[in-house]
């Protein structure tokens, strides 16, 4: 299988040297079979494996307007209130998207 990189549309590219980039292009032309993993154990169990566990999606800046009585219970419960509000955001928004 082959692999094609664009390196435009991958931003922690930029963040790579010259030597690592030509490395990358050079693993990208090789066939699976002729890459060597020997340093990489095989998993054969998966059973503790969380999917979506290192998955940080882009975060974006809004204003916006909220009950003053909804920011207070989230401000109250401690910690980061902005990451709880997003949370429960994120939770309406998968379990609506289940039932559609």
């Amino acid at each position: 299988m082959r692999f094609e990189w664009n390196h435009d549309k991958d931003t922690s590219m930029s963040k790579l040297t010259k030597n690592q980039r030509a490395e990358i292009d050079n693993l990208a032309l090789m066939a699976d079979r002729e890459i060597d993993t020997s340093d990489i154990p095989e998993t054969a169990d998966w059973r503790n494996a969380v999917i979506g566990k290192y998955y940080r999606p882009i975060k974006k800046q809004v204003s916006l307007r909220l009950d003053a009585d909804i920011l207070e219970w989230f401000k109250i419960q401690g910690g980061k209130y902005q990451t709880h509000i997003n949370l429960a955001l994120r939770r309406y928004m998968e379990s609506n998207q289940a039932i559609k």
